[in-house]
């Protein structure tokens, strides 16, 4: 697509004091001993560093980036294109994944993905990323939170939407449903919130950062920004007002792998984040983890490697049903029908049945599933695998969810507890642009 040159170039750096780093091996350097062999297709790592070094106190208040920062990785994306200019992958690596660094110590220490740039700048980031997937990242770019703002700026604009109201107090931001083309301020903000409603953490935060992408690079793909040489050389050098690039990467590269990349169209690019086991995997010294699933991400490394897409491969996918983000037995459910709430047991919930008199005709409409506001983000959970089910908010009903059954929704479906398909799972860019989202209720 013409994408992903500007989407590489939007999350990664093409800012003021970002840079595009050759790892060793790639600029007609023989690559050092136990490195990671090419393979096919071309690797870029993206990362966004938090830090506020060189930021006054008014731009961190203007950016609400306030707190210290930790001199680490706060954005990751892992982006392959392929041998035959026929497909972009990108996934997004959380920030807390838990893995061994790449240095010459002995052992090697162990720490969150995001503490390899504290450690070693990009080189060691590089290392660390190549040892966990075996892939060999042939460029690496990086930028701020200042340079991402100034991108977007530069650019013209962000648009972003929204089937909620997103409010985060931490990154500033306070969005109205609805869809809006906003300046770099604010895109920042939408790309940093972490504590959002249902999900806190990475996850929603991640499926932002990939909508953001697919939207600026649909906008400058309408605006006809790379459809010619002139063009794209154009917006090369816009881009490059903001970026240092190593010997090997210049304008002219920019411009032919842009126009190669303009072939695409959003179902030939993919997204997704890493599948993920443990959410909470406490390391004395580290604190809170992520643990990859050892098979899945296995699966999703492979398939990279072998220059492959990700999207409908059976090995990456969850093992079965809808995935959900609460495992069901953690629910407690009070059922007004026998049938149902014997479906709902058989798929791990703690069901009580509160059966009406035999005879009793179901009421008409919908199943009902009122529950405490206070369970807004596991109601969503008993809400999958009752499809078509209306919610209803009482405030202090409690902890247990009543389910009324109605004579329109005796249908359940199998759910599966797999958090990191719920806002991660595989899709194309056309899954997640703005008209996607805001006419398919599901999408989130």
């Amino acid at each position: 697509m013409r994408r992903l040159l500007v989407a590489t170039a939007l999350l990664a750096g093409l800012t003021a004091g970002s840079q595009l780093w050759a790892h060793p091996g790639t600029a007609g350097r023989e690559a050092p001993a136990g490195a990671v062999p090419h393979s096919r297709g071309t690797n870029i790592l993206v990362v966004g560093i938090d830090s506020r070094a060189g930021l006054s106190r008014e731009e961190i208040n203007r950016l609400h980036v306030g707190g210290k920062g930790c001199n680490c990785t706060d954005v990751m994306m892992l982006v392959h294109l392929s041998a035959n200019g026929r497909r972009a992958s990108v996934v997004s690596i959380p920030r807390d994944s838990y893995t061994e660094y790449a240095t010459d110590e002995q052992p090697r220490p162990l720490g969150k993905i995001n503490g390899a740039f504290a450690r070693g700048g990009g080189p060691l980031t590089v290392r660390t990323v190549e040892q966990a997937t075996r892939l060999h990242i042939d460029h690496y770019l990086q930028t701020d939170f200042s340079g991402f703002e100034s991108t977007v700026n530069r650019l013209g604009g962000a648009k972003v939407c929204t089937d909620k109201p997103l409010t985060d107090e931490n990154s500033g931001l306070d969005l109205a449903p609805g869809t809006h083309h906003v300046d770099g301020r604010v895109a920042l903000r939408y790309v940093r919130a972490r504590h959002i409603a249902p999900f806190s953490g990475d996850l929603g935060r991640v499926r932002r950062q990939q909508r953001a992408v697919v939207e600026m690079l649909s906008r400058l793909t309408a605006e006809e920004a790379l459809a010619s040489p002139t063009a794209a050389a154009h917006t090369a050098r816009t881009l490059l007002q903001s970026v240092t690039t190593d010997e090997r990467t210049g304008l002219g590269d920019l411009v032919r792998i842009g126009l190669a990349l303009g072939r695409l169209n959003a179902d030939q690019t993919e997204f997704m984040t890493v599948p993920i086991s443990d959410f909470d995997h406490r390391v004395p010294g580290v604190g809170s983890t992520l643990v990859w699933d050892k098979d899945r991400s296995q699966a999703l490394w492979t398939a990279l490697r072998a220059d492959r897409p990700f999207t409908g491969d059976p090995r990456i996918q969850p093992p079965g049903g809808v995935p959900v983000a609460h495992a069901p037995s953690s629910l407690q459910v009070r059922v007004d029908d026998a049938e149902v709430a014997a479906a709902l047991r058989g798929n791990g919930f703690i069901v009580q049945e509160a059966a009406a008199p035999p005879g009793t005709p179901a009421p008409t409409g919908p199943t009902v599933i009122t529950y405490d506001p206070l369970h807004e983000r596991s109601v969503q959970t008993l809400a999958s695998a009752l499809p078509g089910a209306v919610l209803r908010s009482v405030p202090g009903h409690g902890s247990t969810f009543d389910v009324a059954v109605g004579d329109r929704g005796r249908k359940v479906v199998t759910v599966t507890y797999d958090r990191s398909s719920v806002e991660g799972a595989a899709v194309t860019g056309s899954h997640l642009g703005c008209d996607y989202l805001m006419s398919t209720p599901t999408a989130r």
